[in-house]
């Protein structure tokens, strides 16, 4: 069945909304330390560019072979350009809002020997203004889709007002929620957020023990929506509104990054969900999608051919 799911990814139109990045990679190697201070000097190879945040939500989509819209807001600077140049690349769809207050978020990861040695984020976190929400509404409106996926990493494009008012649009919605708490996301198809960040929404110490089922139903019974919580090595649990609670096992053989996995798992469930899956279903799809880009080094993402491949060597 899940097959036949999978099949029908191409016949769909997906929206994404939500924080777009730029993610730069330092790749090079690393024989030495520095005279200057106790830290390791890297040699430079090379440095790629690519998707991220909602970005990487859209990219996962449109290498599940569907039609993606990306909503949402660069800087008037090169890393925008960048994106801009990124996403003609992957002939995704955009409506890209250009702010002169909200630079271009960008994420620089030093690697070295497939490892990551640092991070360097260049962001702001503060809310659009209304003249910007209002114009990322009206950039959802015009254009009709199956399903509606908001990618939130708390940097300001999702206002309060937005959550409310996507889903009232009438159309299919999945949240990558983060760590928002009560009152900012109810009454949508689908919520994943990771164990993490789950326990954030509660105030608890990151953990991955059963405190996730408790913290799991009462997510659900506080934003009225069904909750698919990633966990890591110990995969997913599906809690349903019905009251029901599946485990599904993590499809991952090897994990050497798990940069945007989140962002896989949202997009293969809301494309499995648009496509007639079940939540069971979709959660499972998901858990497949996500074992292959956790298999690859940097944000990447899971092409439909991967994603066949892994339910036949299953």
């Amino acid at each position: 069945m899940n097959t036949e799911i999978i099949g029908r990814f191409s016949s769909r139109k997906v929206i994404v909304i939500g924080d777009i990045m730029l993610d730069k990679y330092v790749c090079g190697t690393v024989n030495r330390i520095s005279p200057e201070a106790p830290v390791q000097i890297v040699d430079v190879k090379k440095e790629d560019y690519v998707l991220g945040g909602a970005a990487n939500t859209a990219n996962n989509i449109a290498a599940l072979g569907a039609s993606v819209v990306l909503v949402g807001i660069i800087g008037d600077d090169e890393p925008g350009r960048l994106v801009s140049a990124l996403l003609r690349g992957k002939k995704i769809t955009n409506e890209l809002i250009k702010s002169s207050s909200k630079p271009t978020i960008q994420k620089i990861r030093i690697m070295a020997q497939n490892q990551q040695l640092l991070r360097i984020d260049y962001e702001t976190k503060e809310d659009v203004d209304p003249k910007t929400e209002a114009a990322l509404l009206k950039n959802i409106k015009s254009h009709d889709a199956d399903m509606i996926i908001i990618s939130d990493y708390m940097k300001g494009t999702i206002t309060k007002n937005l959550a409310k008012e996507i889903p009232k649009l009438g159309k299919l919605v999945v949240v990558d929620p983060k760590s928002r708490g009560e009152g900012f996301y109810s009454k949508v198809t689908l919520m994943t957020p990771n164990n993490k960040e789950v326990c954030a929404m509660f105030k608890s110490e990151p953990t991955n023990s059963d405190k996730i089922i408790e913290y799991g139903k009462k997510l659900v019974a506080l934003v009225d929506s069904n909750v698919l919580v990633t966990r890591g090595d110990k995969g997913s649990t599906l809690f349903e509104k019905d009251g029901s609670i599946t485990d599904i096992p993590t499809k991952a053989k090897e994990v050497f990054d798990v940069s945007g996995a989140g962002d896989t798992v949202t997009a293969a469930a809301a494309l499995a969900i648009a496509s007639g899956a079940s939540l069971k279903e979709a959660a499972e799809i998901a858990n497949h999608a996500a074992g292959v880009v956790v298999g690859k080094v940097g944000t990447a993402t899971c092409s439909l051919e991967e994603l066949k491949n892994s339910y036949q060597n299953e």
